[in-house]
């Protein structure tokens, strides 16, 4: 069931949705695990808040993070990177904090093989370490061979700036440089990929910057899907901020990417061939490589796990967080990543301590910009359902439409405390 809700609405069931999340956590003091030990592989949104609110679920679990960066660049709020307002260094962060509050251990390196018999992990630096409970987190990872032509290599010519970081600043800089009158064309994959709002607040504030600095410009959205996430918000904004400058289409129309050529900077379709002075490919994704070595993944490039502790259905003793698995009808966004790992740590601190896990409830609120004063929101709760996860009734709603330009501003500004929070939440 789908309906408008109001700004008292969203924030009540973000709220709602943390106290169910952690519901686990009270009890899991309960009983200790002394000298239990849980690695955790993947320092994102999930990998990071899971080994917070492990080791604050129950303080004797020895608790181990594997990243193989000393910095996260978080996808949250990269657009803004993307438009020039502001730098990366705003996004980037590090791991000391869970060490110095939390007692996480971090261990920068590469997990290259998990010994799922002898519980072990093998790091490429020859290391192995011991685990009773393992977590995988390794976000998300691309399918190069899905869309003919395009390839790492590519990736340096058409950006897909999916993973935060340098391609961000590429993508930035080919932005700064194209042409007055240019065409920036964005590809989106077929659903699910990681933030499903995030290409289409991409397009926004890449108009934004088009119209301040080259308003002769237009962007292009070849979608593979035939709706997106706040759909009608998003066409709104387009029509009042940006009249003309966005057109989309539809994968029932031709949107989907059948093959792009980087010399050319053209993007082909079934309905024919596009050229851009910028083209950003997003590729159609999947759970990260580590998994697929790991034998966790199926048939469906992502990692089916449990809907009450995200433990794998293909490996037992082993979770699943984040972007890498597949849960029902949560979506890949950075607040349903902390969500799942909240409700994983508790179900983790209980299966140790040998009680019954819990039913858990999720939280998914996200918000996106149509530009830097105008923000949209979606939010739902989730339960666990007969068919894994899934929105629970009445308790799911988007922004609603014709607010006045003080209610856009005012969701612009809680755009950016929801990414503070969540930032805080996650990683000190």
């Amino acid at each position: 069931m789908e309906r408008n809700f109001t700004r008292r609405d969203f924030l009540s069931m973000a709220a709602a949705g943390a106290v169910v999340s952690l519901g686990g956590f009270g009890r899991a003091f309960a009983q200790s695990s002394q000298d239990k030990r849980v690695v955790v592989i993947g320092g994102g949104f999930a990998g990071a808040t899971c080994a917070k609110y492990l080791r604050r679920a129950d303080p004797a679990i020895q608790v181990t993070l594997v990243e193989r960066q000393r910095n996260y660049v978080t996808p949250p709020s990269s657009n803004l990177v993307v438009t020039g307002l502001q730098p990366l260094s705003a996004i980037t962060l590090g791991y000391d904090k869970l060490h110095l509050n939390h007692g996480v251990k971090v261990v920068y390196g590469n997990a290259v093989s998990i010994d799922p018999a002898g519980r072990k992990v093998a790091l490429e630096s020859g290391e192995t370490l011991s685990y009773d409970r393992l977590v995988v987190a390794p976000g998300i990872d691309f399918k190069y061979a899905a869309l003919e032509g395009y390839s790492e290599q590519a990736a340096l010519v058409m950006p897909h700036a999916w993973k935060a970081g340098p391609q961000t600043e590429l993508l930035r800089r080919q932005l700064e440089q194209m042409p007055n009158g240019g065409t920036v064309i964005i590809t989106v994959p077929p659903a699910p990929f990681r933030c499903p709002p995030g290409p289409y607040e991409r397009a926004s504030l890449i108009a934004h910057y088009l119209k301040r600095s080259k308003p002769k410009s237009k962007v292009l959205i070849l979608d593979a899907n035939d709706g997106f996430a706040a759909q009608e918000g998003f066409m709104e904004a387009w029509q009042a901020l940006y009249p003309g400058m966005i057109e989309w289409v539809p994968g029932s129309k031709g949107g989907g990417a059948t093959k792009v050529d980087a010399r050319s900077l053209t993007v082909s379709t079934r309905a024919g061939q596009h050229r851009g002075n910028v083209v950003n490919v997003i590729p159609p994704q999947k759970a990260g490589d580590f998994v697929d070595k790991a034998g966790l993944s199926d048939e469906t490039g992502w990692c089916p796990v449990d809907a009450g502790s995200f433990e794998s259905i293909r490996q037992k003793g082993i979770h699943v967080i984040g972007d890498s698995s597949i849960a029902g009808k949560l979506p890949k966004s950075a607040a349903a990543a902390n969500s799942e790992a909240k409700v994983c740590a508790a179900a983790i601190a209980s299966l140790l301590a040998e009680r019954p896990v819990g039913d858990p409830s999720f939280v998914n609120a996200c918000y996106a910009l149509a530009s830097p004063t105008y923000g949209l929101s979606i939010a739902g709760v989730y339960g666990r359902t007969v068919g894994g996860i899934a929105p629970l009734p009445g308790a799911f709603g988007v922004s609603p439409l014709k607010q006045s330009a003080k209610y856009r501003a005012k969701e612009a500004q809680d755009a950016n405390g929801w990414y503070q929070n969540i930032v805080a939440d996650s990683f000190t």
